[in-house]
């Protein structure tokens, strides 16, 4: 048989890479075909490449760790004869994979002092560097000092393509000590002094009798770089409202028995807020924005993000894309299938990248509010609290009296360069207005 590329399938819209965590098969085993090869991660998915044809690996052409880009091929697949004539050696050992430009460093930083430096497969500490993380450091002129000082999200803790990329925009300008200057005002000619770690500093801990070190998954990892990045590139502002649920209270509990017989599926009051939450979007559509640079990217689509809690422990964002074209029992519906299939580890690639906006729930945890983290490169994002009794005044045809209401806060955070305190409130008041004016006597 002929010899087939397999190649690195596409896995979603905006997802362009992916990074190899662990192949499946080695070279010289027989594969079947849509036989899993090698499994492989996107930020926060993992899963697995399957074979387009049955025959013989004959060549990896990347190692564990290595960044690959979609299109690419990543190993070869052919007769059982051709393996034993083809080197088992990587492509990647000698080929770096193209390297997509990077953010300039800073002018003053000391490029041209590392930019001869030799950085090798494994480092003294026994780091591994993928072809393309050297590649990378080679041009910038990162020095194997600098690299050991990266944390690693990828396999065992290696450094990816995206940690040093994250890397090179925060690397500071410093040097250790300047070069002393001779009478005459020249430099003097001394040894160059030994150069300092340019991350930020961290702060120190030390461990104590009885602590128990439990390292960072791979998913963690991620969560905290996307975390501290969100922190770091947009000025947070959270407003508040507290919203009247009573109507969509009594109306739930009067049509779910109902609901459930007639789709077969239950009815939460997440798909419920998340309607309000569309038709506000639709009212105001500058927070379905995203920032790029100068410009705005004012977006068509409404994909609503929903933020849901592993059994791990560990949060994942699945994407209900175009929300906005769902009735009430298609966004229940959604809701549901992407909540169990996030919980049983089953989310596509495609399942959680192209939101414009987030829903998180906090009340699920009986916490009546909190302060969100924009889920980039979105500008805005909604938590919502638990339902809570609590006595409240109301109007009533005899004049103002006092009833037993069920209420719940939405906490709406926001980009600031972008969403002021006047859309940013005005947004999240109609949130709140749509879902205290909810027809008690609608139709699922």
């Amino acid at each position: 048989m002929a010899q087939v590329e397999l190649i690195m399938p596409k896995m979603g819209e905006s997802v362009a890479e992916a990074t190899i965590t662990s192949w499946l098969k080695e070279v010289g085993d027989t594969i079947d075909a849509d036989e899993s090869v090698v499994e492989i991660a996107t930020d926060k998915v993992d899963s697995e490449v399957p074979s387009t044809s049955e025959g013989v690996l004959i060549k990896k052409l990347f190692n564990e760790g290595d960044v690959v880009q979609v299109g690419q091929a990543i190993a070869i697949i052919g007769a059982e004869g051709d393996a034993a004539a083809t080197p088992a050696t990587p492509v990647a050992e000698s080929t770096p994979a193209p390297v997509a430009e990077s953010a300039p460093v800073a002018q003053a930083a000391p490029a041209a002092s590392t930019s001869s430096e030799k950085i090798g497969k494994t480092s003294d500490s026994g780091k591994f560097y993928s072809p393309l993380v050297r590649s990378i450091a080679a041009k910038e002129g990162v020095s194997v000092t600098e690299l050991e000082s990266i944390t690693g999200s990828g396999k065992d803790g290696r450094v990816t393509k995206k940690d040093i990329l994250d890397y090179l925009p925060n690397r500071t300008a410093e040097v250790a000590t300047a070069a002393p200057v001779s009478s005459n005002g020249n430099a003097a000619s001394t040894p160059a002094a030994p150069e300092v770690k340019t991350q930020a500093p961290k702060a120190a801990v030390s461990s104590m009798a009885g602590d128990e070190i439990i390292e960072m998954d791979r998913m963690r990892k991620l969560i905290a770089n996307h975390m501290v990045m969100s922190k770091q590139t947009s000025p947070h502002v959270t407003s508040y409202v507290e919203a009247d649920m009573t109507n969509i209270v009594n109306w739930r509990n009067k049509v779910k028995g109902e609901f459930m017989a007639r789709e077969n599926e239950k009815i939460t009051f997440t798909p419920i807020i998340m309607e309000a939450i569309i038709k506000a979007i639709k009212d105001f559509p500058m927070i379905n924005v995203s920032v790029d640079g100068d410009n705005i990217i004012k977006r068509k689509s409404i994909n609503l993000g929903m933020a849901t809690a592993l059994p791990s422990g560990n949060l994942i964002v699945p994407v209900i894309k175009n929300a906005d074209q769902l009735n009430l029992v298609g966004l229940t519906k959604s809701v549901n299938d992407l909540a169990n299939r996030a919980r049983n580890n089953q989310l596509s690639p495609d399942d959680i990248s192209g939101g414009t906006y987030t829903m998180t729930n906090v009340g699920s945890f009986g916490n009546v509010m909190g302060t969100p983290i924009i889920n980039q490169p979105q500008v805005a994002i909604m938590a919502v609290g638990a339902i809570q009794k609590k006595p409240a005044v109301i109007e009533t045809p005899n004049g103002d009296a006092i009833a037993i209401r069920h209420k719940m806060f939405l906490s709406h955070a926001y980009d600031h360069r972008v969403v002021d305190g006047a859309l940013g409130g005005m947004f999240v008041r109609k949130v709140a207005d749509y879902l205290e004016e909810f027809d008690v006597n609608r139709e699922f």
